[in-house]
């Protein structure tokens, strides 16, 4: 892996590993939509690119989750599928989350990134330990790996490579 690969968060497939078609990557990376996991992969053709991953914050059914964590910045991955080069294309929108009455509204961030975001949300509680003293316990944790680790999952083990972009079209 160069320096510009790991810049980018480009991973490539292990050696060996026969890709396969398009339709086939596509369609396992759609498989991941599970109803217990915290994120959607979705049709992109409105954002113009062929799928889009996000976090399921506006989805009533995990919205309670969300708003009790209070996350104050969601992101999503937008992939292209680029078949005769076995690569799926991802940039990361982040967005900003006001929550007014436990209802999100999504803004994009004046802090513009392109390739990989990591994003890490932590929260303790500050309490009494076991020895009388203070102690802080972790109460929430959130990352963005979460999401997109196993999107690149899918990818590699297609036999695909997963490129991050930082300049030029996705």
């Amino acid at each position: 892996m160069g320096l510009f690969d790991k810049l980018t968060g480009t991973k490539r497939p292990a050696e060996g590993v026969a890709p396969r078609s398009a339709t086939e990557v596509h369609e396992a990376l759609l498989a991941l939509n599970l109803p217990d996991v915290p994120y959607v992969i979705r049709n992109g053709r409105d954002e113009g690119v062929d799928l889009v991953a996000e976090w399921r914050i506006t989805d009533p059914a995990w919205q309670t989750f969300f708003v009790r964590t209070e996350v104050s910045r969601v992101f999503q991955v937008r992939m292209r599928l680029v078949p005769e080069k076995n690569e799926v294309r991802s940039v990361d929108q982040q967005y900003e989350v006001t929550w007014v009455g436990g209802v999100p509204t999504l803004a994009i961030s004046a802090e513009s990134q392109r390739g990989q975001v990591q994003t890490t949300s932590k929260r303790w509680t500050l309490g009494g330990g076991a020895d009388g003293g203070l102690e802080a316990t972790e109460t929430f944790s959130f990352d963005s790996s979460d999401l997109k680790d196993p999107l690149q999952k899918v990818v590699l083990g297609s036999g695909w490579t997963w490129r991050g972009v930082v300049t030029g079209k996705l």
